[in-house]
């Protein structure tokens, strides 16, 4: 990616704030409050990323909603599945590019341009007449929301003092929240009064907002960086691996679908292998290596979520065909982790003690471990109150690690790389997610899940692919104590 939002020259070339405090000089134990974020010199820039978080995940529960619709009326049905796939791929790569652009182009041009491509998209997806159409529009979609959500990660420590951030991240999980509880019930409403495309069209008044609150809150280039390129080999093996591994999931043949899921990681970590020779890289000086905080900690980014993709994709469908709910009911208890993740994210913005946050860290792996293997259980015995009380602690871990985790790494990044770690962030999330998700089908279908219609065929598959993902908890763990060991102050042991 490029160079960092941070305080003096690196600011200004940022086009951050060169007031806005750097987070390794900003005192951690001054405690901010939840109004500070709405004073006029953040309150801008706060509802600007809350609406960028609302359009990213409203569109994910949006599109599961309408798309049934859509083909009803256009048809199409045999590309369902790539209404995601294009729109994941289109995210991960274009997010991954970021923050080159950012340092190339200057934040504003860079997000103008992204939100306008969204914004095209969602008029080619709501005004198409064949799914082709559609499936354009969702790639057009996910290429300008993977650069808006790094951006908006990467101006989090330039513009909001340390004290913040935390709240910062408490803020963004309550929009989500209220979107994985309203969002599909909002796009279901529209759907069902006006049409799929009015549903898709919701997008367009609020990405103008978006997109005149970027305007006002990013700045302009400075310093125009003409060494900078944007390293395409790493990007196009990137693309390529999503792509192979987003489509393990439509290969019939099981030996297929495994090789497929092998070839697209070895393409993933090939993309970073030859990022650490390129001269311009998209990721971070020692990007998942395990020598530094920032190498170790990634890891951790991304491994959390490659573990909890399994339940995105399969807990509401054991939900109505182990546990026999409805799909309201079924749904409504598939929430219960954003819901958990979004009231310990609040709750655990107040720390102000460097040892609790270090704690909050060490800790969302062990809790995410320990939910993991309730779900398994309670999915094994049927047992809804185990399963219901695993997702809670599962989301309570991302609650309680992802906002102190994340600023770690923006604090223990060069100030030359901030901006590649900050925009990283939530393209590797995306990235595990989609990770997990080829894995937990290859581990599924190689139980007998496809085609298998036997209510207790179905109940064996779901309980043996529901332990798989334990086992990356367990590496999560271990990395991310070996993260704080590594980290500097305040974070680091005895560094407080």
């Amino acid at each position: 990616m490029s160079k960092t939002a941070a305080i003096s020259p690196a600011a200004a070339q940022a086009g951050a704030d060169p007031a806005a405090p750097s987070p390794q000089t900003v005192d951690t134990s001054t405690e901010g409050r939840w109004l500070d974020l709405l004073t006029p010199r953040h309150a801008a820039t706060t509802v600007m990323l809350c609406m960028g978080v609302a359009l990213f995940a409203f569109n994910g529960f949006l599109v599961t909603t309408v798309m049934p619709s859509a083909i009803a009326e256009i048809g199409g049905g045999e590309l369902i599945a790539w209404s995601v796939s294009l729109y994941l791929i289109g995210s991960i790569v274009s997010g991954a590019s970021a923050a080159a652009l950012k340092s190339r182009f200057g934040s504003r041009l860079v997000m103008l341009v992204a939100t306008l491509l969204f914004l095209g998209g969602t008029l080619a997806a709501a005004l198409a007449t064949a799914m082709p159409q559609v499936l354009l529009g969702r790639m057009a979609q996910g290429l300008g929301e993977g650069i808006v959500a790094a951006l908006c990660y990467a101006l989090i420590p330039a513009l909001y003092p340390t004290r913040l951030v935390p709240k910062v991240f408490g803020a963004e999980a309550m929009v989500w929240a209220v979107a994985s509880f309203g969002g599909p019930f909002a796009a279901g409403w529209i759907t069902e009064t006006l049409s799929w495309r009015a549903a898709f069209l919701v997008n367009i008044p609020l990405g103008l907002i978006f997109l005149v609150l970027a305007i006002k809150t990013a700045t302009p280039r400075e310093i125009y960086e003409t060494g900078s390129r944007i390293p395409l080999a790493p990007l196009l093996l990137l693309a390529a691996g999503m792509l192979v591994l987003l489509s393990a999931g439509s290969a019939v043949d099981l030996r297929i679908s495994a090789l497929t899921v092998i070839v697209g990681i070895t393409l993933v970590s090939w993309s970073v292998v030859r990022d650490r020779t390129s001269s311009d890289r998209l990721m971070p000086q020692g990007a998942f290596g395990f020598g530094s905080t920032v190498g170790t900690g990634l890891w951790v980014v991304l491994l959390m979520p490659v573990a909890q993709a399994t339940s995105a994709v399969y807990i509401v469908f054991g939900l109505q065909h182990v546990f026999g709910y409805g799909p309201t009911a079924a749904g409504g208890f598939g929430a219960v982790m954003a819901m958990s993740w979004s009231v310990v994210a609040v709750l655990i913005a107040n720390l102000t003690s460097p040892q609790a946050r270090r704690r909050a860290i060490q800790g969302g792996p062990v809790l995410q471990c320990a939910g993991m293997i309730l779900v398994a259980v309670g999915m094994a015995l049927q047992i809804l109150p185990l399963l219901v009380l695993g997702q809670v602690l599962v989301g309570a871990a991302f609650g309680s690690s992802w906002s102190y985790l994340n600023q770690m790494l923006m604090a223990s990044s060069p100030a030359s790389e901030r901006d590649k770690t900050s925009g990283l962030l939530p393209t590797l999330q995306s990235a595990g997610y989609a990770i997990g998700a080829a894995l937990a089908g290859l581990t599924a279908n190689s139980l007998g899940f496809a085609g298998s219609s036997d209510a207790d065929r179905l109940h064996l598959v779901l309980s043996a692919t529901f332990v798989a993902p334990i086992l990356w908890t367990l590496p999560a763990i271990i990395l991310a104590q070996r993260t704080l060991r590594l980290a500097p102050a305040p974070w680091g042991p005895g560094l407080s």
